[in-house]
């Protein structure tokens, strides 16, 4: 299992990079939210995904928060060995 935590995460250039290295995403990755989708899609599994004092983030990453979190529960719903857990 690939698992990636997210600690005080307040930019969204650190999510990109935090998120890629953990479940190493293809080199070909795009820092966007429709490159993010492609690659929680195609990248072999089983992915965990921690993501530690989300408020922290919420605050800092502003819409693109939401934007992330609405793709991150897509995955949860389309990927069967995908996990999200939000932990305060």
């Amino acid at each position: 299992m690939k698992t990636c935590t997210l600690k005080n995460l307040t930019s969204l250039t650190s999510f990109y990079e935090q998120i890629a290295f953990a479940f190493d995403f293809p080199p070909k990755f795009a820092r966007n939210m429709d490159g993010l989708w492609d690659a929680l899609t195609e990248v072999p599994g089983p992915l965990e995904l921690i993501w530690e004092k989300p408020g922290i983030s919420r605050d800092a990453l502003g819409e693109d928060y939401w934007l992330i979190l609405e793709i991150l529960a897509d995955t949860v719903a389309e990927r069967d060995d995908f996990s999200l857990l939000l932990r305060n």
